[in-house]
């Protein structure tokens, strides 16, 4: 699949000596949906503010479908959506007005059609005369996402989207976010709900301190760093574990019912099949058995937390 956004040893270090972002490279895929992770103040808003044009970077290059965003700036902006955290937004101003003089800013012809379909498909329809003043939060946030795609971009970017809004509007954005991305849009998120990236990003990247820790697909993510569990039942409880068993580094629970076995999903065994064997010879009898895969919560906690 071939990258729509490149970045290369891309860094920012504020006046006041703080530094955001050391060293990032990331290719962006598209037609992805890439989810960026990190905890607050970790860099996520600053390298989409510099993709973006917002914030000049200290160091470092980045080019949108081959255009460097510093000296072909208006194709760049022409490619890119963005939908920031911040409610920012005209008080007096109407939805419709609000829609369509953002994509007269990028100098687009009038598409009425377009726009009310945008609107319908963001419920802001029957709103389209009210000013900006009247909405609530999650209404705002509605007219955010329909300003970033007035103009009809190829890459979208949605930082922190659905902070502060309720579950509805949230299940209706990712509904939206899919239906952009198979119609080929390339999107690229922030969030702190990890069980979104979990259900809609097809690669994950984590950030910490500024720096890109990784980038991989999901689901080697989890593969790859995700530990997996068996939980193993016992039919009697036991007082302490047999010392036969100590090589295994097992866990025992409280009441001594349940037995804990970590193994790396990676190994070229794990080491199962002579633990039941060894279970068998302690005199232990099983009365169930339990496996659990790592969640991409843990994964991250995990990574930040040495890093």
């Amino acid at each position: 699949m071939p990258s729509i956004v490149n970045i290369k040893g891309l860094s920012k270090v504020y006046s006041s000596g703080h530094r955001a972002l050391s060293t990032v490279d990331l290719d962006i895929n598209e037609g992805e949906i890439l989810a960026l992770l990190g905890p607050n103040g970790a860099g996520k808003t600053t390298l989409i503010s510099i993709i973006c044009g917002i914030v000049s970077a200290s160091s470092g290059s980045v080019t949108v479908a081959g255009h460097d965003i510093i000296d072909d700036y208006r194709v760049t902006r022409d490619l890119i959506g963005l939908v920031p955290q911040e409610l920012t937004l005209g008080a007096f101003d109407t939805v419709w007005n609000s829609i369509n003089f953002s994509r007269g800013l990028f100098g687009k012809k009038s598409n009425p059609a377009y726009l009310e379909q945008l609107l319908k498909d963001l419920s802001l329809w029957d709103k389209r005369d009210s000013e900006l003043r009247e909405l609530s939060g999650g209404m705002k946030r509605r007219v955010l996402i329909a300003k970033a795609l007035s103009h009809e971009p190829h890459i979208l970017f949605l930082d922190e989207p659905t902070a502060g809004v309720d579950v509805e509007l949230r299940q209706d954005m990712w509904k939206m976010v899919r239906r952009l991305n198979e119609s080929g849009v390339t999107i690229i998120l922030t969030t702190h709900y990890i069980e979104e990236a979990e259900e809609i990003a097809d690669r994950v990247g984590i950030i910490n301190q500024g720096r890109l820790l990784l980038v991989d697909d999901k689901q080697n993510l989890m593969q790859k760093l995700g530990k997996k569990q068996l939980l193993i039942e016992l039919k009697q409880s036991i007082g302490e574990l047999p010392a036969a068993l100590a090589g295994y580094d097992l866990e025992t629970s409280a009441d001594g019912a349940h037995l804990i076995y970590t193994y790396d999903t990676r190994g070229e065994r794990t080491g199962i099949t002579s633990l039941l064997q060894a279970l068998h010879e302690a005199g232990l009898s099983l009365k169930d058995l339990k496996s659990s895969q790592s969640s991409l919560e843990e994964i991250f906690v995990s990574l930040v937390s040495v890093k």
